[in-house]
């Protein structure tokens, strides 16, 4: 499939679906769900950075991601970290209430372990985001740290919608040769 052929079928999809009120009642949707995984990815990043922060021998653990990402300080290893545990947690929760309420019709309901690591992976994208926005807003911005995570949380959303709606959950099935098919 050309470049031109792809970008025409990614333009008739959106214009469709917007027409439909598809992609808007998704998003809601997505964003419901999403009120509920932000709630749970705020509280567990706010309970890990506080004990990271708080006991030196839960900060020495992650000595290896000082020495790695060359981010020896203290606070920025331990916003980095907390938010990778919330975020494993609240992206199992996403997957699950996604595939139950939001992609539904694409899903069929039913919880499979490659769409769970489809998730997981195209989610990744959504951690970067998610971490960059936190620690720019934090370390750069030198925004309050609740503030910062809001920032991130909405970077995140974002990114997460987009690749699960064009990505994990996308229409399965129709002609062969075309997006969206699966072989």
């Amino acid at each position: 499939m050309t470049r031109a052929t792809h970008y025409e079928w990614v333009r008739t999809r959106l214009l469709d679906s917007w027409h439909d009120r598809a992609i808007f009642l998704k998003a809601v949707a997505f964003g419901l769900v999403g009120v509920v995984n932000t709630t749970v990815d705020y509280c567990v990043f706010m309970i890990a950075r506080a004990i990271l922060t708080r006991l030196p021998s839960a900060y020495a653990a992650f000595d290896w991601l000082a020495a790695v990402c060359h981010c020896g300080t203290p606070p920025t290893v331990s916003l980095i970290v907390a938010n990778m545990i919330s975020w494993t947690i609240a992206v199992s929760g996403s997957y699950i209430m996604n595939s139950s309420f939001t992609f539904a019709a694409e899903s069929g309901r039913k919880l499979r372990w490659r769409s769970y690591f489809t998730f997981i992976a195209s989610g990744l994208a959504g951690l970067i985001a998610n971490t960059a926005a936190l620690v720019f807003a934090a370390q750069i911005l030198l925004l309050p740290v609740f503030v910062a995570k809001a920032v991130a949380i909405l970077a995140s959303f974002v990114v997460n919608f987009s690749l699960s709606h064009f990505v994990v959950f996308r229409v399965r099935g129709g002609p062969a040769g075309t997006p969206g098919h699966d072989v």
